[in-house]
């Protein structure tokens, strides 16, 4: 949800995102709705979205290995993390979940896949990996397919860790 209580619902069937408002029962397509696809103005699979301040929308395009940001009223999104197809590079992701972005404009993947948690500062084209990536295990720096990511008031990372069975913090100051 948005501030102003909009609601936002990722349809993996329909390759879209919809925004629904107080009262509103259609739903307006916010990103994607052109087909399955791996274009700009395409999503193959959404799952996770955050939507910023600016009510920018950042979405989770799980079968094209990405990270989307789609700007307020905009035709098609941009590459935030990721695009470069599948791998454990830090210029890839593997199937991402969770997606959040922090106050800097950093965005924070959970890159189910690979096992980790990455972080991409705000313009920059490569990510760094910040927990996890060393393997499925349940050691605290290893995760087993993590999904959900918050942040809570003092900065700190929660992580669903899904096939642990856990919810990890994790502090990043």
């Amino acid at each position: 949800m948005d501030e102003n209580g909009s609601l936002y619902v990722t349809d993996s069937q329909k390759y879209e995102v919809k925004r629904y408002r107080r009262g509103e029962f259609q739903g307006t397509v916010v990103a994607g709705g052109n087909g399955n696809g791996n274009r700009l103005d395409q999503l193959s699979d959404p799952y996770y979205v955050f939507v910023d301040r600016d009510h920018s929308l950042y979405v989770s395009d799980w079968n094209n290995h990405r990270v989307m940001k789609w700007v307020e009223n905009a035709k098609q999104g941009i590459v935030v993390a990721g695009g470069q197809g599948q791998g454990d590079g830090f210029t890839q992701l593997s199937f991402p979940y969770g997606v959040i972005v922090d106050q800097l404009g950093s965005v924070y993947v959970a890159d189910g896949g690979n096992l980790r948690i990455m972080r991409w500062p705000k313009g920059v084209t490569q990510g760094s990996p910040i927990v996890g990536g060393n393997s499925e295990g349940i050691q605290p720096n290893q995760l087993n397919w993590p999904t959900g990511l918050s942040f809570d008031r003092h900065s700190n990372l929660y992580i669903a860790d899904m096939f642990n069975h856990r919810v990890q913090v994790f502090s990043l100051n």
